[in-house]
């Protein structure tokens, strides 16, 4: 092959990495505008990638960093930040418009609100019919150090009074069964009270409902399930759009320790890339599935927020945008 061959190859490929690039920071830059509307999820894309820099974060397992000079550096001690954590949490910040705090699992996440926020003296309404775990956790840890917790279902948070209230947890849908609690009336009646509003958004994803822009103070994720979406990792994160409450949260896990692995962030990361497809095919999956079901003669109810029949199925069109993926079906005798 000639030089004057070789030259111009490589200046050819030098454009197709420049076009692809821009190309790269045109989608990050307008993917959170189709994020609102339930139209992509490029979350594991970045706008600051540059030609030659690696496509795919980093694993970086350091425990301690060089000394900063002036000014500081950004990372200083593994407890405290880790650059592949960083990737991940502005990754999850631009899926869901508010700054993201990763954790080592979804229980991790909910310790840090409940144990940050509700002091010695609040009342803190949750789900009866929510995580289990939560429940237990609140049980024996906030009750014990004088926090009052109140338990009502979550399709019954309507008619509850919110009146001196420090926190109102919602699940929606609740899990395993599948209730709906009207967000946007629950966030109004937390207003008047002047309590914080809470959203376990774990089974419909930021893809499939978007708590924060119904008025919803923090979101809580177990990103073990769809968000990571292969089974080899336990994670969660926290989100919000409010700087003094995430501080909080952030200081819990630096002083606590709860610190997800330089590992386990870039699974999730990975996990990330192939959401939008996945969520996809989940929530159509589930939308075919529940009709033909229902009709079956072994079945005598199929609960699933996106069928007619569901009690709350209006509420439900109104603040999804998906209705996700998990059926409750049971079955005739």
């Amino acid at each position: 092959m000639s030089q004057r061959n070789i030259h111009t190859q490589s200046v050819a490929g030098q454009a197709v990495q420049e076009l692809f690039c821009r190309a790269l920071h045109h989608v990050t830059a307008t993917h959170k505008d189709l994020l609102q509307k339930g139209g992509t999820a490029v979350a594991g894309l970045s706008a600051q990638g540059r030609p030659g820099d690696p496509v795919t974060p980093a694993i970086v397992p350091s425990s301690v960093y060089f000394l900063p000079g002036d000014p500081a550096g950004p990372y200083q001690y593994a407890r405290w930040t880790n650059p592949t954590w960083s990737a991940l949490e502005e990754a999850l910040s631009i899926l869901e418009d508010a700054e993201a705090v990763i954790f080592p699992s979804g229980m991790a996440a909910e310790a840090a609100i409940l144990c940050s926020l509700p002091k010695p003296g609040d009342r803190i309404l949750l789900p009866s019919d929510a995580y289990y775990t939560t429940r237990v956790l609140a049980d024996t840890y906030l009750v014990p150090a004088g926090i009052r917790v109140l338990t009502c279902p979550s399709a019954n948070y309507d008619s509850q009074d919110f009146a001196g209230l420090r926190m109102v947890w919602i699940e929606s849908p609740s899990n395993p069964g599948l209730d709906i609690c009207d967000i946007r009336k629950a966030v109004a009646q937390a207003r008047q009270a002047g309590a914080i509003v809470v959203v376990d958004n774990t089974t419909p994803t930021p893809l499939g409902q978007r708590p924060l822009d119904l008025g919803a103070d923090v979101v809580v994720s177990s990103d073990t399930k769809t968000i990571n979406g292969h089974s080899d990792v336990v994670f969660g994160h926290v989100a919000s759009r409010q700087a003094a409450l995430l501080a909080g949260v952030r200081d819990w896990r630096k002083l606590c320790g709860a610190i997800p692995g330089p590992f386990e962030s870039w699974l999730v990361h990975r996990g990330l890339e192939t959401l939008e497809v996945r969520f996809e095919r989940m929530c159509s999956n589930a939308e075919a599935l529940a009709p033909r079901l229902a009709e079956h003669r072994k079945v005598q109810q199929v609960k699933f927020p996106g069928l007619p029949s569901h009690p709350a199925h209006a509420v439900a069109k109104s603040q999804m945008l998906r209705f996700a993926m998990i059926l409750g079906v049971t079955f005739s005798d």
